[in-house]
C-alpha cells in the first residue's frame, strides 16, 4: 500500500530529478538526505510503536519533535524562535506560516510549541513511516485538487481539528514561494477559523529560502553561507464580528497577511546580510481562487 505515492514523493527529490548533477553534488545530496531518510524511518517507527501506548499520542509528538531537531542538527542549521509568548495557552487556534522551502517542515516542527496538527498533502499519508505517523498522530490530510467539493472537505477537516481544541498549522500560500516573497493566500484556514471562533497566530520563517529554495537539490546548493533560520510569531489575530462569513474570512486573511508582511520586514531589517525587498504588491483585495488547499 502506498507504493505509487512513495515513488512519486521520492521522485521529487533532487538526485532523481536532476540529470546535470556531478559526482560531488550527488555525494553531498546522499550525505544530507541519506541520514534524513534513516531518521525518518527510526522516529516514524518510534511513533508507531509507542504512540498508541501513551495518552493523547504524546510519544508521537515527541518523535516528531526529535525528528525535526535531529534533522536540523544533521544539516547544520540553527533555529532562533521569538514571539512564543503570543501562543494561546488553551483551545484551538491556527498557526498561519509562510512557506519558503522544504526545510520549513523541520524548522516549524522544532520551533513551534504545542501538539499542533499539520495540514499535509493527502499523498504524504501513504508514504511509509512518514505517512503512517501523520495518520496516527491525527494530522489533517489536504486535497490539493481544485473544485468546491475538495475545498469544502478540507475546510471541514480544519474546523473539526479546531473545535477539538487542537492547534492547526497551515501554509495559506498553498505551496512554496518561488522567490522567497509572500504569495497571495488561500481562504480555507481562515474560513475554518471564523466558523470555529479560533484566532490566527501569524508565523514567519526567514532563512530557509537562502539555504534551499524551490528547485534546489540540497541544503547547500545556494550561495548563502548563513546557517541560521529565524522564526517569529506575532500577536493573535481574531475575526471581526458580523453576519457575512465570507467577508469576515477575507478580512481575517488580509489582516493576517499584513501582520506577516510586517513581521518579515522586521526580521529582514535586522539581518546582517542584505535582504531582498518585500515588493510593492501589498495585501491583495482578493486571494487567487477560493481553494482551501493550505498544505504542502
Amino acid at each position: 500500500m502506498g507504493v505509487r505515492e512513495t515513488v512519486a514523493w521520492i521522485g521529487q527529490w533532487g538526485i532523481f530529478t536532476r540529470r546535470d548533477m556531478g559526482a560531488r553534488q550527488a555525494l553531498r545530496w546522499l550525505g544530507q538526505w541519506g541520514p534524513f531518510g534513516a531518521r525518518t524511518v527510526a522516529y516514524g517507527a518510534c511513533s508507531l510503536a509507542l504512540g498508541p501506548l501513551t495518552a493523547d499520542r504524546r510519544a508521537s509528538l515527541w518523535a516528531m519533535r526529535r525528528w525535526s531537531e535531529s534533522s536540523l542538527t544533521g544539516l547544520g542549521i540553527r533555529v532562533e524562535p521569538s514571539g512564543l509568548e503570543h501562543v494561546p495557552a488553551h483551545g484551538g487556534f491556527v498557526y498561519a506560516a509562510n512557506h519558503q522551502s522544504q526545510l520549513d517542515i523541520l524548522v516549524l516542527g522544532a520551533a513551534l510549541p504545542g501538539d499542533f496538527k499539520w495540514a499535509a498533502k493527502r499523498q504524504l499519508m501513504h508514504v511509509p513511516f512518514l505517512g503512517w505517523h501523520l495518520r496516527l498522530a491525527g494530522h489533517v490530510p489536504v486535497d490539493r485538487q481544485s473544485g468546491p467539493a475538495a475545498a469544502a472537505r478540507t475546510t471541514a477537516a480544519f474546523e473539526r481539528t479546531l473545535r477539538q481544541g487542537k492547534p492547526l498549522l497551515v501554509f495559506p500560500e498553498g505551496t512554496r514561494s518561488a522567490d522567497g516573497e509572500l504569495r497571495p493566500f488561500k481562504n480555507g484556514g481562515f474560513v475554518a477559523a471564523v466558523r470555529a471562533g479560533a484566532p490566527i497566530v501569524p508565523v514567519v520563517v526567514d532563512g530557509t529560502f537562502d539555504l534551499m529554495p524551490k528547485g534546489a537539490v540540497d541544503a547547500a546548493s545556494s550561495r548563502s553561507t548563513v546557517r541560521v533560520v529565524r522564526v517569529r510569531l506575532g500577536p493573535a489575530v481574531r475575526a471581526a464580528t458580523g453576519p457575512d462569513e465570507r467577508a469576515r474570512a477575507e478580512d481575517l486573511r488580509d489582516r493576517t497577511r499584513g501582520a506577516m508582511l510586517a513581521l518579515l520586514g522586521d526580521l529582514r531589517g535586522r539581518r546582517s546580510a542584505p535582504a531582498r525587498p518585500l515588493g510593492s504588491s501589498g495585501v491583495p483585495a482578493r486571494a487567487s481562487g477560493a481553494s482551501a488547499s493550505d498544505g504542502e
